[in-house]
Order: structure tokens, then sequence, then C-alpha cells
């Protein structure tokens, strides 16, 4: 059986402030991020302080590539209750995951890419970011 997603249309509430706890869930995602580099750098005999944007980037990528190949969603969209899906509604893969992780990365190291990333977020219908329209996935709430 193969599974769609639900129409925009139909069912608003799978896509309801789903924008707005993205960036939720990034900032928590960040903060994470954030403190296991910081548990991290003692680990490296705090060489790790020297080059700690390349560790935050390293830990960011991992973190969000092996969450999303979990659950289809870092811990941060887990507590805002949203997932990413496929258009055919189905949870991502491992490497859907790894392209995704790789193009949020690339879109976030080039500021104009985040901006349209946002702006397509806000104004698409199902509320996908640039990453989510080139790979046809898409964050939804969960279902209760």
């Amino acid at each position: 059986m193969r599974l769609t997603l639900p129409d925009p249309d139909h069912s608003p509430e799978f896509y309801d402030s789903v924008a707005m706890k993205r960036g939720f869930a990034w900032v928590i995602d960040a903060i994470v991020i954030t403190l296991v580099a910081l548990v991290i750098v003692p680990l490296t005999a705090f060489v790790g302080a020297f080059f700690f944007p390349l560790l935050l980037l390293t830990v960011s990528f991992f973190y969000r590539w092996m969450t999303i190949s979990g659950s289809s969603a870092t811990w941060g969209m887990r507590l805002m209750s949203i997932e990413l899906r496929t258009t055919e509604g189905q949870r991502l893969s491992p490497l859907e995951a790894l392209l995704h992780t790789l193009g949020f990365t690339v879109s976030f190291a080039l500021p104009i890419l985040q901006v349209i990333s946002v702006v397509f977020m806000l104004t698409s219908r199902y509320g996908q970011g640039l990453t989510d329209h080139i790979l046809g996935t898409t964050a939804v709430n969960r279902r209760a």
C-alpha cells in the first residue's frame, strides 16, 4: 500500500504552525549541538577549541543525519511534534536523511539559500524548505 501526504486543503491540521515549529526545533537542536560540542572539547585536550566552528559543523551534521535517520526527526523536531516525510508519506531512509542533512548544511552555509528556504516554508503549499523541494520531502505535524 502506497501512502501519500495529506492534502493541505483537506487536512490542514498536518501543516498548522509547522514553519514556526521548525524554527523552534532549530533553536533546540542548536542548543543540543552546542552542548555536545562543548563536552567534546575537553576530550580533545582542548585542541577542539581552536577549531570550534568546524567541530560545531561536524557535530551538527552527524547529529542531524543520525536523528533524522532514526525517526525522521531531530530531537528538536520531536519536542515540537513534527517529523519529515517523503511525498509518499514515508519516513526518510538513511540515504534520504543524509541528503536532507547535506542540503540543510549547504543552505545554511550560504545565507541566500537559507533565506530562500525560509520563504519557501512560509509560502509553499506544503510548507517545504529549499532542500524539501529538491528532495520531495516535507515536515508535518505528527499524529496524536
